[in-house]
């Protein structure tokens, strides 16, 4: 049986990985300042991550929602702590997709509303309302359509009131930084409307913090820099080190009820060691203060390059857009350089997403194959 062939495949096969290093079949050693999409959070084969995995599988894997799973409590406990926003309460699932379903579903009982608001270059999921809300109609079936959602320009306030004015807005959902769209941020101006808009009409402020949560932006999400307090998180990627994680992170105003919102793998006993593993590791080797140094000593860096347009981002989150089109340059980053990187639907930008632990001489590494390809 041959594999549904969706994904363009690189002719490697990565057998090993170690802190920022992955290695493929033959032996060759690669630089992964990509995480594989930003799901490497604190490197490849960390120790503490390894041991608390092999200890909680060697009592139990798994077993459903139906008992009590301590090390859900853990988790949720210690990410309260890192993350700030006490009297929050968590639902787990397994991915950011299921985390922004839930999150539109939630806003959705909460004030019997329907019209959702997402923005243009926004990312949110390939799930049947979280792919409505994302601005790539490539990737919409004719199943998914649906009239309410209402994908807005980037950063338009004039835009944002008008929909609330015309509209019955159930939520509006948006990246903190943009990810896929090419590292795009909104302004402060912005966020605030979003959250008085919000607030004046019921509905429900979501920050999707998949990609540019846990860390990456070098606080803990990366809607913290707005000073502002969203009603919902959703998160995934980076909270299980790759591990199938997701959460959403629910404000006190809502009410749980029996029976709202379910599933079968999430908060599971592996799950919940991987990702205490990850709060273990972000807190005692102060990886958000990593992210945030060398995310502006890179951004600093990156901008005087010749060949080096624009450098957008915040922490280990960085877009770098080049004035020519981006493939050709990772192509030769990974054919002679062995680094692996990310593209964005902005053809022109690399997107970089190390693991939160990466250190300067690999960033410098980076900048020194970056100079050299672009020559």
């Amino acid at each position: 049986m041959s594999l549904f062939k969706v994904y363009p495949l690189f002719d490697i096969e990565i057998t090993k990985g170690k802190g920022s290093f992955v290695w493929g079949a033959e032996g060759t050693k690669y630089l992964d300042l990509y995480g594989g999409h930003a799901v490497i959070s604190i490197g490849h084969s960390h120790p503490h991550y390894v041991s608390k995995i092999s200890e909680q599988l060697n009592n139990v894997g798994f077993y459903s929602n139906s008992v009590q799973i301590p090390q859900q409590k853990e988790l949720a406990d210690k990410l309260v702590a890192l993350s700030g926003k006490e009297g929050y309460e968590l639902f787990f699932c397994n991915s950011g997709a299921e985390a922004n379903e839930n999150a539109l579903k939630l806003a959705s009982f909460y004030n019997g509303k329907k019209k959702v608001i997402s923005f243009s270059k926004g990312f949110h999921g390939r799930t049947s309302l979280a792919v409505a809300v994302t601005d790539n109609p490539n990737i919409v079936a004719p199943v998914n359509e649906t009239d309410n959602t209402i994908i807005l320009p980037f950063n338009d306030e004039e835009a944002l009131e008008n929909a609330f004015a015309e509209n019955e807005i159930s939520s509006v959902i948006i990246e903190g930084i943009q990810g896929i769209g090419g590292i795009y941020l909104p302004t402060q101006s912005f966020m605030d409307k979003i959250r008085s808009l919000c607030d004046k009409h019921n509905a429900i402020y979501i920050a999707d913090s998949v990609q540019c949560g846990y860390g990456r932006s070098g606080k803990f999400f990366a809607h913290d820099y707005y000073n502002i307090d969203a009603d919902i998180y959703t998160m995934a990627k980076g909270m299980g080190n790759g591990f199938p994680v997701g959460g959403v992170l629910i404000s006190p105003k809502f009410e749980a009820k029996f029976g709202m919102l379910g599933t079968t793998f999430g908060g599971n006993h592996l799950a919940c060691a991987a990702g205490i593993a990850v709060l273990d590791i972000l807190k005692e080797e102060n990886l958000l203060e990593n992210a945030t140094s060398l995310g502006e000593y890179a951004i600093n860096e990156l901008k005087g390059i010749s060949g080096v347009k624009e450098v957008r981002g915040r922490g280990l989150m960085i877009g770098i857009e080049l004035d020519q089109e981006a493939g050709p340059i990772r192509g030769k980053l990974l054919k002679e350089h062995k680094i692996f990187s990310g593209s964005a639907s902005n053809k022109n930008t690399i997107r970089l997403l190390p693991a939160l632990n990466v250190g300067k001489e690999e960033i410098d590494t980076f900048i020194n194959a970056l100079k050299e390809v672009l020559k």
